[in-house]
């Protein structure tokens, strides 16, 4: 039977448990464990960390170890284990995050935290150590949860504060000063300077050294420290280094003031030696102190570095001995004349670091350094605060300078001061000579010799600490003695001076500068018997007038004195007042100048003093009475200064302890009530002010004197003693019921006294009774509007704590309150009157009363001055900030107080005051509004947790008694929308807060919080759908507007709450579904809602579903789909709620890839996905265009400028040129619809050229153009047109890089719902190939694994719950063939439509049908092509798109290897034309590739095609190919043919080194052709012409003169019949490569034949496809610089694309390419009639103007007679301009640009509209006839040559022009339904292609603006049968 446990129990796990039985508990080692009930020897509990597993748990001591909870356990323990526990796993993750730095601190302070914690619990520490240990552990714990971001924890004593168990207020006070003190750290007020003296390094030393230290005042040019005195020995190292003390000192008391950069550290060094540093060691043994040298640094330096660095300093000498006195000064002034480094290698190396703080606070801090020893170097004076009990009596001499005869010497003397103190008696006094500290005291002290100086400057201060009892009759004699330099060394005396330290009348020595006599005496004189020369006078200021024999002579020595004492005076007048008993006359003067006296001297005899004023009272009060009393308020008020402050504490023990005047009082009452009464009439207010602010203590003396007589005479004249009190506060109300302006003299008065007045309550209250003070103090506050000052001091006063007299007081203070919170004055006081008293009331009981006269008098008023103190502007400042969170945070902090003291009885009391609704109405608006501020995340820092979850259940309290109150008044016919709207509103950013989310709390502080309030989100959830059911039918007034808070709430991860809250959505759509017949608003709402709620990271996986689920909420509700379901309109409400859930799905992908870390790639994807989906599914513009913004700022970031553009433009087709204006949108100013579609257009038009996509931006900038013409804005259209020109100029001279195209299935469930099961073509990156690709889409989803087979995946991978990537490579299928076809067209411009607008892409798989034969397996060869077709083309607003249609076909093996011959004609015949033209940098490609196909020829390559293709068998068993054989059988005699031209250009330029190749080629091309049975080509030079890319007569940027003829001369021009152009970038060899070796060892290129058998899936011996065999330069027809990686082996192009592909499923299309689709391959008409135009491409006007196909520039037309071959003619630059003017004549009403086509005539005159080239034999002229033929020219225009019969145009030709076309259709996006259904896309004929019909000049062009009026009528409708895309609603005007 299981039993309780007497006790909670814990326990700590120390071994492991598998828990492996029935309900068995797995612990691990460090679990705790709470037990409950026990049971034979197993107990029943649950781990802490997971406190909802309850199981049973074996009770084996060896498994847990128990301890007993003792409630008396200190709190700090408990604090300190909790809190560790939380450290642990937030320790961990900062390793995982690599914040190495924060890891190593927190894991010492951890080891620290556990160290002092077994010292606590060990108890044997003593009560002081162990404060100090739980302040260090508090300091530790609040460290570390401040760098983890954990909450501030509240503290009273270093214990953690229970919130409930104190005041709101004081809460609040606890935080704010924690806080406080965290932010701003108060500036220490005193600062000390360690100095540690190392050593002094310098190459000339041998000495030892004195080292002295002072800190020096540069602006003053005085020391401010006595000095510190180091010795050294003559390695200059410290002679004492065992004694600390002697080395290290501390520089105590500095003030603030002190710490500035002309505060310096000056040291000076003297050596102990000879006369000179350099003479010579004689016999002389006498040492003398002589100047070695002197540095110099500024505090200011130390400032910035607080930890104890090592300073070098460099040490100076001064130029002449005599300026030595003022060398520092040099220094620090930079007088470098006079003085210089004393050694180049001489340093003073020291330790100096600045402490803050109090010297016993660093006694602490810096224990080490106190116990080790340091001396203790005083400030000259005393410190900026003195404090009592200190004992001093330092008397400070600085030998100044000297004034000496010669005394019949040659020279001047080298004098030698000794310094001697002596007491009454004559003695020396031991040990009272000190040179400074750090130095134990001597008997004597010598001075410094300067050589031969006989007015020597010595500026030595010495400090002699003489006893207080010795200074009467002690002196000083200082003794002058002449240094010889000979070799005796003798210093022989020859004067002496004295100086008394204290005169007759006891004063001592004045400090300042004395002139002291030089008395003069023999060289052996005896000054033993010092009464001898007392007697005489020792300075010339004393001197008697008739002694004019001393005042003349000139000898005289200086010296400045200044005393430091506790207890000496100098001050003749303070001595006259203490003895006022010897001078009674005297007693009037002394009292007046009392006043004048310095008031560290009155201190120093602060008790004396008092003694005697208060004497001089007792005997002659009638007298002095108010002198006396004058006298003490003058040193009462002398304690208030901060330098006096700490001797109140002084003056309070002497009025207990010391105080004896019993009779005072009653002249203290008078002279008190004597000035009260002047204060009215008096016109100087200035003392009686002084009077008034000692009253404090004037009371105290005068309560003290009472008690003191009542004691002695029994309590004798008491009443008395009242009376006299009352009349003197009667008085006092009189001056204060005084109505004064504020700003008068009596009103200053008033508030001073009532600034005085609350200290006296408690002196009253020791003769008064409580009740007695209580009325005193109301009727005198009574008596005028008091100032709060007054009021504030009253409540914290121990008079007001008192209930008995609090309830008299609190009538008056609610009164004052009330009034100032009002008029908003004196907020900040307010506010500390209203903690004070909230506080208190707190602690004590039956206060209900209290509560009751506070709510009514203040609850309103503190609810308006909270709103008016929110509204107003606040400052950015930090300090304005922190003002204002301080006042705003204590009201607030009052008003949580006050809620939470009321009860049932108050909350009842409050709603029935309010006297109508109106009121009530007022009051619920003003409270709900204050809780909503209460609410934001500003009110208090972000660590104050503990704070905002006390507000938040005072909040939902107090919200549960006011919604009856909203039920009851403000429901039915008396509804009030507007109550109602801030009800809702509250309760949803309550539930809202991010202090309530308790799922991202750590499950320690979310129990807590659990166990402590509950989750109030779910309270206030509940609360919320109660009000709404009460609602009825007023709910339609909350529809839609309450749909977007709503949705808010049920975002929030709770499931209970969002199950309350999900029923509110039905309920609304029924409502709105009865009123309006549907609920669109409601889904248009939820949907904006859902926007921008999720992309702020609200939602989570759960929500996806929580719609569209079917399981029911709570109680009787059914699930919102079964709801649903029910209801009449159950068709669109499913509608609604399967829209809501795709969005969410897209919506959760787009926050998931938006996340910080995630690649770019994953975020484009995702926004791509959503803005398709407000586009085609939602049809939400705004929003759409939103989504735009992000994906081009995606782009932009990502580097994808092609793409930006593109998305750009989505936005920029959107708007049209007018001038309606636009409203402020996203980053868009308010603009006209033509200003932003101008700046948009020109920024697409920038990224276009940034990402080299110069062919789009032409477009846009013609358009541009356009507009700035009609405008007539001529110096923008010239700007746009020099853009233009400059993207033309960069088509042609700048490369650009041609990327490959990979196509990437996604599989599996656990990839985005974008990607999820779908497949993409991906535009590789600059460089990028297939292996870098691979890699980049791993690390994007490192979780996937790569599929190593291109078939279509099964079902399986589909479904499987994982990640699956399928990548290989495809080849473009280009769909601009016309101008990849046309002949002049240079590859700069090629190379752009073989890799832009494409929609198509083809993968082949070589594979064997049938059997195959081992001899020839081009028998058997097929090729599977995987044809794939896009939605969208490539390049547009993403790097990817989805692939749309799949394509199968297969290619028969004869196809295939038309196909193969024709690419390697193709590649030949570049090659041949870039040698031509001087475009190949050497002859090496072209080598290779003739080589190449030679040599695989002679071997046997095309002979197998002969022997598969042309035997019988075959051509019988297939008799439909026979077309196909014999076109084979043409390109086998053509590529001969080309061959053979090859060959004559390759002698041409082949260097000498290559000839022997050269001449081995030629005898293999005689024996290539005679096994194709060719002896010579006269009929194929007929019938198959060949036909180069740069061979025709048209002059163009790469031809060159006669470029047809190998050898420069006649050449013949023919066209080839060939229509396939070469748009794959891996070219095939048409025969297999057995000499590539020896090419590749020619061109520096080789390869393995294992490579090669690796990489082809048919052995490379026989295959007709070699890739090897040509140089990569020539595997493209761009040039060699514009490809992906230049001279890059073609192994590793084939490895590129293969490397995820098994060997035998490696794609074929770098083998076998072919860049047209099978229908392509088909036969084409034999001529190039335009009737092909209806069968190959779709109408001419439908593509005009679009974006898709960027125009050709124009080549210049042909000229002379076409029909005779023999030469190449040229046009002239004149020509070429003259036929530009004629075609401006055929279209009379409008005037082209020079790169538009403005009529059918210019496009029939070009053969890229036949749907190929002839694929017969045709003649050259029929060929040329073809290209010059046109169509019907209008009547009377007669053209120059003879035109062939005319050709009937298609209907869909007609005259049209890219302008109407522009204004009239909106261009639609990239990725339109129109684009993909236009399968071709014809691009614009320049009009310079065609014939000019006549050359007459043109008429003058008209206007623009007619130009542009004219063209409008234009027909520029385009096909009907093209579908357009359904436009999106126009919703431009708002954005």
């Amino acid at each position: 039977m299981w039993i309780p446990t007497e006790h909670e129990k814990y326990g700590v796990v120390l071994a492991s448990f598998r828990g492996t039985v029935q309900h068995g508990l797995p612990l691990e080692i460090g679990d705790t464990v709470q037990i409950l009930e026990k049971c034979e020897g197993w107990y029943r509990g649950f781990i802490l960390k997971n406190p909802n597993v309850k199981v049973s748990e074996p009770s084996s001591l060896e498994c847990v170890q128990f301890e007993t909870v003792i409630p008396v356990e200190d709190s700090v323990i408990t604090e300190m284990t909790s809190t560790l526990r939380d450290w642990g796993a937030m320790w961990k993750q900062l390793y995982v995050k690599n914040e190495g730095d924060l890891f190593h601190r927190l894991w010492h302070v951890m080891n620290e935290i556990l160290d002092l914690r077994r010292q606590v619990l060990v108890g044997h520490l003593t009560h002081d150590r162990m404060r100090d240990v739980k302040q260090h552990i508090t300091a530790r714990l609040d460290w570390g949860n401040e760098q983890l971001g954990l909450d501030l924890v509240p503290r009273r004593e270093f214990s953690m504060v229970d919130p409930d168990e104190i005041s709101v207020t004081e809460l609040y006070r606890l935080m704010e000063h924690r806080h406080r003190k965290k932010e701003t750290p108060a500036p220490a007020s005193t600062h000390h300077l360690f100095v540690h003296v190392k050593s002094l390094m310098s190459a000339n030393l041998g000495e030892e050294l004195e080292v002295f230290f002072h800190i020096y005042d540069g602006r003053e040019n005085r020391p401010l420290s006595e000095r510190f005195f180091v010795r050294l020995n003559k390695s200059g190292l410290p002679k004492s280094p065992e004694k600390t003390e002697r080395q290290c000192t501390l520089f105590v008391d500095l003030g603030s003031s002190d710490l500035r950069k002309d505060v310096y550290i000056v040291v000076h060094i003297i050596r102990i030696g000879r006369m000179g540093a350099g003479e010579k060691k004689n016999l002389c043994s006498v040492q003398y102190r002589r100047p070695f040298g002197c540095a110099v640094v500024s505090i200011a330096d130390l400032l910035t570095a607080d930890s104890k660095d090592d300073h070098l300093l460099k040490v100076y000498a001064c130029n002449t001995e005599s300026e030595w006195y003022q060398i520092h000064e040099n220094i620090i002034k930079k007088a470098n004349s006079r003085y210089n480094l004393s050694g180049s290698n001489t340093g003073l190396a020291v330790a100096l670091q600045l402490l803050h703080g109090d010297i016993e606070q660093l006694r602490r801090e810096y224990m080490v350094l106190f116990t080790r020893g340091v001396s203790i170097t005083r400030k000259l004076g005393f410190s900026d605060v003195i404090m009592p009990g200190e004992m001093r009596n330092d008397l400070y001499i600085t030998l100044e300078k000297g004034e000496f005869e010669k005394g019949g010497k040659s020279v001047a003397r080298n004098v030698e001061i000794t310094v001697y103190v002596l007491d009454i008696d004559g003695q020396i006094l031991k040990s009272h000579v000190a040179a400074g500290s750090g130095e134990p005291g001597g008997d004597e002290y010598h001075s410094l010799v300067l050589y031969h100086n006989n007015s020597p400057r010595w500026a030595e201060q010495i400090k002699l600490p003489i006893p207080v009892d010795m200074f009467r009759g002690s002196h000083v004699r200082f003794e002058f003695r002449h240094c010889s330099t000979k070799d005796k060394g003798e210093k022989k005396l020859f004067g002496y001076s004295f100086v008394p330290l204290m005169q007759e009348d006891g004063r001592t020595l004045p400090d300042g500068t004395h002139e002291l006599i030089i008395h003069k005496c023999e060289e052996n004189t005896s000054l033993a018997d010092c009464s001898r020369y007392l007697k005489l006078p020792f300075s010339k200021a004393n001197l008697p007038s008739n002694n004019q024999t001393l005042k003349g002579t000139k000898e005289s020595f200086w010296i400045t004195s200044f005393l430091c004492s506790t207890k000496l005076t100098q001050n003749g007048d303070m001595l006259d007042l203490l003895k006022w008993r010897a001078h009674p006359e005297r007693i009037n003067d002394s009292l007046s100048k009392l006043k004048e006296i310095d008031g560290s001297e009155i201190v120093k005899f602060l008790q004396d003093t008092l003694d005697t004023l208060f004497g001089i009272l007792d005997e002659s009060s009638q007298r002095y009475g108010l002198k006396v009393f004058d006298s003490l308020v003058h040193i009462i008020n002398l304690l208030q200064d901060s330098k006096f402050q700490h001797f109140k504490p002084v003056m309070d023990t002497y009025i207990e302890s010391h105080f004896a005047g019993a009779l005072s009082y009653r002249d203290l009452i008078k002279v008190l009530k004597w000035y009260v009464d002047r204060i009215v009439d008096a016109e100087h207010q200035d003392h009686i002010q002084q009077v008034l602010k000692a009253s404090e203590y004037i009371f105290k003396y005068i309560i003290q004197s009472r008690r003191l007589f009542s004691l002695a005479t029994g309590g004798q004249n008491e009443d008395e003693f009242r009376v006299c009190i009352h009349e003197l506060f009667m008085s006092i109300r009189f001056f204060l019921s005084q109505e004064n302006k504020g700003t008068s003299p009596v009103a200053q008065t008033q508030a001073v006294f009532l600034r005085t007045f609350p200290a006296v309550y408690g002196e009253l209250l020791k003769i008064f009774t409580v009740r007695e003070v209580a009325g005193f103090v109301r009727e005198t506050l009574g008596s005028l509007p008091t100032t709060v000052h007054c009021i504030a001091k009253t409540v914290e006063s121990q008079l007001y704590i008192n209930p008995e007299s609090r309830c008299i007081l609190l009538p008056v203070v609610l009164r004052v309150l009330q009034a100032h919170m009002q008029e908003q004055r004196d907020l900040v006081m307010c506010a500390r009157i209203l903690t004070s008293m909230l506080s208190l009331i707190k602690k004590e009981e039956n206060v209900s009363e209290e509560v009751e006269l506070i709510v009514e008098s203040l609850l309103g008023v503190l609810l308006r001055t909270i709103l008016e103190i929110s509204n107003r502007p606040q400052s950015t400042g930090p300090a304005m900030r922190l003002q204002f969170q301080d006042v705003t945070g204590e009201f607030v902090a009052c008003l949580l107080a006050l809620l939470r003291q009321m009860s049932d009885r108050h909350y009842q009391q409050l709603l029935q005051a309010f006297s109508s609704k109106d009121d009530l109405r007022d009051f619920l608006l003003q409270i709900f509004t204050v809780f909503r501020i209460l609410i934001r995340p500003e009110m208090f820092p972000k660590d104050w947790t503990v704070m905002r979850l006390v507000t938040n259940n005072v909040i939902i309290t107090t919200v549960l008694y006011l919604s009856d109150a909203l039920r009851k008044n403000f429901l039915n016919d008396k509804f009030d929308y507007k109550v109602w709207d801030s009800y809702f509103y509250l309760s949803v950013i309550f539930i809202n807060q991010p202090c309530l989310q308790l799922e991202s709390f750590s499950p320690s502080k979310r129990k807590k919080i659990l166990e402590k309030y509950g989750d109030m989100r779910v309270m206030m959830g509940c609360e919320i759908f109660s009000m709404w059911q009460n609602l009825g039918e007023h709910k339609l007034n909350f529809i839609p507007a309450m749909i977007g808070p709503f949705l808010e709430v049920t975002l929030v991860p709770q499931p209970d709450l969002r199950n309350v809250m999900i029923p509110i959505f039905h309920d609304m759509m029924d409502w709105e579904q009865r009123r309006s017949g549907n609920f669109k608003q409601v889904e248009a709402k939820l949907i904006d809602k859902l926007d921008s709620l999720m992309s702020e990271g609200k939602g989570d996986e759960t929500y996806r579903e929580l719609f569209n689920s079917i399981i029911p909420l709570f109680g009787p509700y059914p699930s919102l789909l079964k709801k649903i379901e029910r209801e009449t309109w159950r068709e669109s409400g499913i509608s609604l709620i399967a829209t809501v859930t795709r969005l969410m799905e897209r919506l959760l992908d787009y926050r998931d890839c938006m996340k910080l870390g995630e690649v770019d790639g994953k975020k484009i994807g995702c926004t791509v996905s959503l803005l398709n989906f407000y586009k085609t599914e939602l049809n939400k513009e705004e929003m759409y265009i939103r989504y735009i913004h992000k994906l081009y700022d995606l782009h932009l970031k990502a580097q994808n400028y092609t793409e930006a553009s593109y998305t750009l433009l989505l936005y920029d087709e959107l708007l049209e040129w007018s001038d309606r204006p636009l409203r402020e949108f996203l980053n868009y100013p308010m603009q006209s619809e033509w200003q932003r579609k101008e700046y948009l257009h020109l920024t697409i038009v920038q990224n276009f050229d940034r990402g080299k996509c110069w062919e789009n931006g032409i477009i846009l900038c013609r358009e541009l153009a356009d507009q700035y013409e009609s405008y007539y804005d001529y110096r923008n259209l010239s700007k746009m047109r020099m853009m233009e020109a400059s993207l033309y100029d960069k088509i042609m001279d700048q490369q650009r890089l041609e990327p490959e195209f990979f196509r990437v299935g996604f599989y599996g469930k656990k990839f985005p719902f974008f990607l999820r099961n779908k497949e993409f073509v991906c535009r590789g990156h600059d460089y990028e190939r297939l292996e870098a690709f691979q890699q980049r889409m791993l690390n994007e989803f490192p979780h996937a694994i790569a599929m190593q087979h291109v078939n279509q995946p099964d079902q399986t991978i589909y479904q499987a719950d994982a990640q699956y990537l399928q990548i290989y490579a495809v080849t473009p299928i280009p769909e601009s063939q016309d101008v990849l076809q046309r002949d002049g067209v240079p590859d700069n411009i090629k190379s752009f439509y073989k890799f832009n607008h494409i929609w198509r892409f083809r993968y082949d798989r070589p594979f064997h049908k049938g059997t195959k034969d081992k001899e020839n397996e081009f028998k058997s060869l097929w090729v599977e092509r995987t044809t794939l077709t896009l939605v969208q083309s490539l390049p547009g607003i993403s790097r990817w798109f989805e692939v749309e249609k799949r394509e199968l076909v297969e290619v028969s093996p004869l196809e295939n290897a038309i196909e193969v011959i024709e690419n390697k004609n193709l590649q030949l015949r570049t090659l041949i034309t870039q040698c031509q033209s001087r475009q190949m940098q050497n002859i090496n490609p072209l080598t290779m590739c003739l080589n190449g196909v030679i040599d695989a020829a002679v071997n046997g390559g095309l002979a197998r095609y002969q022997e598969a293709f042309f035997v019988k068998d075959y051509i019988m068993n297939h008799p439909e190919d026979g077309e196909k054989i014999g076109r084979l059988r043409e390109l086998m005699f053509e590529q001969a043919h080309i061959l053979e031209y090859g060959l004559a250009v390759h002698e041409k330029f082949v260097p000498q080194d290559m000839r022997p190749l050269h001449k081995k080629l030629v005898d293999q091309f005689h024996l290539m052709k005679s096994s194709l049975g060719i002896q010579e080509f006269s009929a194929y030079v007929r019938a198959s012409p060949v036909h180069f890319t740069n061979g025709s007569p048209r002059p163009c940027r790469n031809s060159v003169p006669n470029i047809i003829s190998p050898d420069g001369g006649r050449g013949v021009v023919r066209r080839s019949p060939l229509s396939y152009p070469a748009v794959n970038r891996y070219s095939s060899s048409s025969l297999s490569s057995q000499a590539s070796n020896e090419v590749s060892n020619i061109t520096g290129q080789s390869e393995s034949s294992d490579e090669v058998f690796n990489m082809q899936p048919s052995p490379s011996t026989s295959s007709l496809s070699s890739n090897h065999s040509a140089s990569p330069n020539v595997t493209s027809s761009a040039p060699s610089s514009a490809r992906g990686s230049p001279q890059m082996a073609e192994k590793h192009k084939h490895s590129r694309e293969n490397a995820c592909l098994s060997p035998r499923e490696r794609p074929v299309s770098a083998i076998f390419p072919n860049p047209l689709d099978p229908a392509q391959v088909a036969p084409t008409p034999s001529s190039w009639s335009l009737d092909s135009v209806k069968e190959g491409a779709p109408s001419f006007s439908d593509s005009v103007g679009k974006l898709l196909c960027p125009p050709v520039p124009p080549r210049p037309p042909y000229s002379g007679k076409l029909a005779n071959h023999s030469h190449v003619s040229y046009f002239s630059p004149v020509s070429d301009f003259l036929s530009f003017l004629s075609l401006q004549t055929t279209v009379p009403p409008f005037t082209p640009s020079p790169t538009e086509c403005q009529s059918a005539s210019l496009v029939s005159n070009s053969p890229v509209l036949s749907g190929s080239y002839s694929s017969g034999i045709s003649s050259l002229s029929r060929c040329s006839v073809s290209e010059a033929s046109g169509t019907e020219l209008p009547t009377g225009d007669h053209p120059p040559h003879p035109l062939p019969p005319p050709t009937t145009l298609p209907n869909s030709i007609s005259s049209s022009s890219d302008e109407p076309i522009r204004r009239e259709n909106k261009t639609p996006p990239p990725y339109s339904v129109y684009e993909r259904n236009n399968p071709r896309r014809p691009v614009p004929l320049p009009h310079s292609l065609s014939i000019p019909p006549q050359t007459d000049p043109p008429a003058l062009p008209p206007k623009p603006h007619q130009l542009r009026t004219g063209s409008m009528k234009l027909d520029g409708t385009s096909d009907p049968r093209v579908p357009r895309p359904r436009p999106l609603p126009r919703k431009v005007s708002q954005l």
